[in-house]
């Protein structure tokens, strides 16, 4: 059984690492959020210590450092983006292995900082790519290697994940804090493309606003034109009214349905996390790349075939 500590309690994702950690039999000794609204505690792991002030927690994980039986082995963060790199770096300062929700980091020159962060500690940071445990990603990867070398698919993905406006209130609105859109909820979507489409031969941004962004990529094994949104009035005329979240990707033709199999997919991030098989930094270092240059690239007007279909229809 091993020790787990978790940063950003009461965060969206928070319950999944909970419930993953008792599923798999480990104990959460210590949790820790600035927020107090963290009553799920309650059904997973009531004798779980919790604290709102950082400072008191780390003292109490050094405390529980000193002794075998209740040393710490893992540090879980789900806090907001901009406090992941500061929360993976104390993680790994207290002796623990870490494991980060994504975006790990916003840049490659924070990913480096992990790495000398990893070399004086001995210790290693895993981040969270569940996508590539999903069935029907994993069908799709393999059907893609079996496919001719010189294939290149057409690939037209499509988020539309409809947001309130608490959303531009909270962390996530300001890009100062979640990095954008396109990384916030984006980020999972590029490390999916790279995982089944190999290299990024080009990145071109064609919208980029605070709602919804746009663009083109090209990998070595397709051409994808992407779309992103959180405005609600995104939505096709035929899902208004009736769903506030659209996911379409397009494959050629061929539609990829994987609406299903998220429940347990964080548990299975941790087994093979636990059983030496997590993704780490070079793992996570493509779609960190990937987002860095979309949210720092100029836009441009897109070449005819390469521009997502809802681009000239926007006004964000």
């Amino acid at each position: 059984m091993k020790n787990f500590a978790l940063i950003g309690a009461a965060g969206y994702i928070a319950p999944r690492h909970m419930r993953a950690i008792k599923d798999l039999g480990h104990n959460l000794s210590v949790a820790y959020d600035i927020n107090d609204s963290v009553g799920i505690i309650d059904s997973i792991s009531p004798h779980s210590e919790f604290f709102t002030e950082f400072e008191r927690f780390q003292e109490f994980a050094h405390q529980l450092q000193r002794i075998p039986a209740t040393r710490l082995d893992y540090v879980a963060i789900c806090s907001p983006n901009y406090l992941h790199h500061p929360h993976i770096a104390a993680g790994l300062r207290l002796g623990c292995d870490v494991i980060c929700e994504k975006p790990l980091v916003p840049t490659p020159e924070l990913m480096d900082e992990l790495a000398l962060v990893e070399q004086e500690t001995g210790k290693r940071v895993y981040n969270i790519l569940q996508l590539r445990h999903h069935d029907a990603i994993l069908k799709l990867r393999d059907k893609v290697a079996a496919a001719p070398a010189d294939t290149k698919f057409d690939v037209e993905l499509t988020y539309i994940t409809s947001r309130g406006k608490w959303y531009m209130e909270s962390w996530k609105g300001d890009n100062r804090k979640s990095f954008g859109v396109a990384t916030n909820i984006g980020v999972h979507f590029y490390d999916m493309l790279h995982f089944i489409f190999g290299k990024l031969q080009s990145n071109v941004v064609h919208h980029t606003g605070t709602q919804k962004a746009a663009g083109y990529l090209e990998y070595e094994r397709a051409r994808v034109r992407w779309f992103l949104s959180i405005d609600a009035n995104d939505l096709p005329a035929e899902v208004q009214g009736k769903k506030t979240t659209y996911r379409n990707i397009d494959i050629s033709g061929e539609q990829l349905e994987f609406s299903e199999g998220f429940t347990d997919l964080h548990t299975t991030s941790y087994s093979e996390i636990l059983a030496g098989r997590g993704y780490g930094l070079a793992d996570a270092r493509h779609c960190i790349e990937t987002v860095n240059v979309i949210r720092t690239a100029k836009v441009v007007k897109g070449e005819l075939g390469e521009v997502h279909p809802f681009v000239p229809k926007l006004v964000d």
